[in-house]
């Protein structure tokens, strides 16, 4: 799994999606759990968590997990990261236009660091 700290939250990349609860050391966390993740057929199409967004266990900081299995397209991708951060981005702005820009501009900026690290850039 790689992970990147940014300001206001961890980014979680991997290509499976049991790896958060091992990267946590939990079984665990949000109500979702390891044994179900690890049952789960997951494939490029569908799994058992695409993308997740959330706190980190006993922290009050965030981390937003890319399932990258499931970046199929460039528009996959985007579309899944526009999502998850706008989840956080719920938690962090009140004001809609706050809100929508800032998951907007840090989706530009996540997309381009998943790029690159499937280039081997990172």
């Amino acid at each position: 799994m790689k992970i990147i700290s940014r300001s206001k939250y961890d980014l979680l990349l991997s290509y499976s999606p049991c790896d958060i609860f091992n990267h946590y050391n939990v079984s665990e966390m949000h109500g979702l759990n390891l044994i179900d993740c690890e049952n789960y057929n997951n494939t490029n199409q569908s799994s058992y968590i695409a993308g997740w967004c959330n706190l980190i266990p006993n922290s009050d900081r965030n981390y937003v997990f890319i399932n990258l299995s499931r970046c199929n397209t460039e528009i996959e991708t985007f579309g899944l990261i526009m999502h998850e951060l706008m989840h956080l981005s719920f938690d962090l702005h009140t004001d809609e236009e706050e809100l929508i820009t800032w998951a907007e501009n840090e989706s530009y900026q996540v997309f381009e660091l998943i790029k690159n690290y499937r280039n081997n850039e990172i």
